[in-house]
């Protein structure tokens, strides 16, 4: 069923086969007829993940490198829209030799061929195809019937289907039913898909009474049916699958025991167990965050910030207490009130005019104030914009994503761009080096390093004209394309504000739980250290706080 987690589930199985030495790769195939995920609405489908090949995706592939620890690319994800053009593509030029072609065996042909490719490619031990949507759809109807006849062809201990149900719990009546859970799992097993496990989600802990029932109408034995229920984190997950002897379920299903490295599962368990043992321990320091954007309604448009914020605070020891602020609506005088109680301010990424003037005071008070800022791809760009009306003087600076007539387009289009055409053919899209001057900001953060790569997913960059006149007044310009005179770093000098930075591409996408993204690192810092003046330095982090003081100025 949609919705309920299928790539936590997925991905924390697939995290548990990785640590016994396996090989997987994941597969994330949506059932939309969209290319890929890059013109949806955030409001409808979280936000867009962009992979390092410039792949963009859905919410589901930021857990699985979160989870995995793995970059992946275009090959780890699929949509009904990419099947029916490669086919299409196939028969207009004449690669069915005049036949009919059809839904099967045709359109299933191809799903089965790209998993079979994905597998040969990677040389993956196991992959884990996850199919969107519910059972019963339309629109998902032909991934269950190629997986029917992919589990067919295979053998019977080729493949292990899971079946991810929800067990209701009426307020009104107090208790689990899983009527609704049989009626789905019925459905699935009509489209001749017998589950080898069954994960039950709920709000809470799923009853034995209501697994016993599961497992008799499924023909499921209830030691491979899995209790899905909320948690603190999505990070436990993996350890409870290990304790209820899933991955062991799984390796007998596919025989894959004697491919097991104990000692490499014993590292990788130790190492997770680290992270969630800080993950569940009462924190030493508590600090809040503002997340200042347009989609702050629905936080799985910036689920992957969420996520970033979470690791810096298991590693800072800190509970973050994060407030989502909606600039729609936000007026100047607003901002003082709303921002006065935080300790730090993120301005996320987005795309279009509104909000925009909302973004650019909160970074105005950030700046003035000495209260820590990241800001992300947009919130780089209004920076850029704040500072060039505020500081050096350019009262009509603008962007001309917004306003093509300013008399001041500090942010606009670079000549080569402009003689692109279509939505997507002018996108920076993907991972890209960038280059780090050395005694900065992001130099310090980024441990020293004068190359990092990063991911990007934008269209406008900051006008070489301004860039020396910016400068002057004090900003810089930190990090850069290697050949070209485009920005993708700014900062604030440490002696005049405590953390100032911004990047034109977005970090949240490469933090994982073991290797926390070093700009959410340093901003969660100076953040605790906002929030606890008192404390030194080096008991908050003697790693992610530049050892520099910083005075106030004007």
């Amino acid at each position: 069923m949609s919705g309920l987690g299928k790539g936590i589930f997925s991905s924390s199985l697939a995290k548990l086969l990785k640590d016994k030495g396996l090989k997987v790769e994941p597969i994330k195939m949506e059932g939309y007829l969209n290319i890929d995920s890059g013109t949806l609405n955030p409001y409808r489908h979280g936000e867009v993940f962009v992979l390092d090949d410039g792949m963009e995706t859905d919410m589901d592939l930021g857990t699985y490198e979160r989870m995995l620890d793995q970059n992946l690319g275009a090959a780890n994800f699929t949509t009904s829209g990419q099947i029916y053009r490669r086919v299409l593509d196939k028969e207009r030029h004449g690669g069915y030799l005049g036949r009919d072609v059809q839904m099967i065996p045709h359109v299933t042909g191809d799903v089965k061929f790209n998993l079979r490719k994905l597998a040969m490619n990677t040389q993956a031990d196991v992959v884990f195809v996850e199919v969107g949507g519910t059972v019963g759809d339309f629109e998902n109807g032909f991934y269950i019937e190629a997986l029917r006849e992919l589990a067919f062809e295979e053998g019977d201990a080729g493949v292990c289907f899971v079946a991810l149900t929800y067990v209701i719990e009426p307020q009104a009546l107090g208790e689990q039913k899983s009527k609704a859970a049989q009626l789905g799992l019925k459905k699935l097993m009509e489209a001749g898909i017998q589950p080898h496990l069954i994960a039950c989600r709920g709000h809470n802990e799923i009853e034995e009474s209501a697994m016993e029932k599961i497992a008799m109408f499924s023909n499921v034995p209830k030691r491979r049916c899995f209790s899905m229920h909320d948690r603190k984190s999505i990070y436990t997950i993996p350890e409870s699958m290990r304790e209820a002897g899933l991955d062991r379920e799984v390796l007998t299903r596919l025989g894959l025991h004697d491919r097991v490295n104990q000692r490499n599962e014993d590292t990788a368990r130790e190492e997770w167990q680290g992270f969630v043992n800080k993950l569940t321990r009462k924190r030493k320091f508590k600090a809040r965050i503002g997340i200042t954007g347009k989609y702050a309604k629905i936080r799985d448009a910036y689920a992957s910030i969420d996520k970033a914020l979470e690791h810096c605070g298991v590693h800072l020891n800190a509970d973050l207490d994060v407030q989502w602020l909606d600039t729609t609506e936000m007026q100047p005088s607003d901002v003082p009130r709303k921002l006065e109680d935080l300790n730090g301010i993120i301005v996320p990424g987005g795309f279009g005019k509104r909000g925009t003037e909302g973004k650019i005071a909160c970074i105005q008070y950030c700046r003035e104030n000495a209260l820590p800022y990241l800001g992300i791809c947009l919130g780089f760009q209004m920076a850029v914009v704040e500072y060039a009306r505020n500081v050096c003087g350019l009262k009509d600076a603008g962007s001309t994503e917004f306003d093509p007539n300013t008399t001041a387009p500090v942010i606009g289009l670079l000549p080569e761009q402009k003689e692109i055409e279509g939505l997507g053919g002018n996108m920076r899209l993907g991972g890209k080096d960038v280059q780090v001057k050395s005694d900065t900001l992001a130099y310090f953060l980024y441990n020293n390093q004068n190359m990092i790569r990063e991911r990007f997913r934008h269209r406008f960059e900051v006008d070489p004209q301004y860039i020396e006149k910016i400068e002057e007044q004090g900003m810089v310009f930190s990090g850069q394309h290697p050949q070209q005179p485009i920005m993708q770093v700014l900062e604030l000098p440490t002696k005049i504000h405590p953390y100032f930075i911004g990047a034109q591409f977005h970090p949240e996408l490469t933090g994982r739980p073991l290797k926390p993204q070093p700009m959410f690192m340093g901003l969660v810092a100076a953040a605790i250290q906002h929030a606890h003046p008192d404390v030194e330095p080096g008991e908050i982090s003697k790693r992610w706080l530049p050892p520099v003081e910083y005075s106030i100025k004007g």
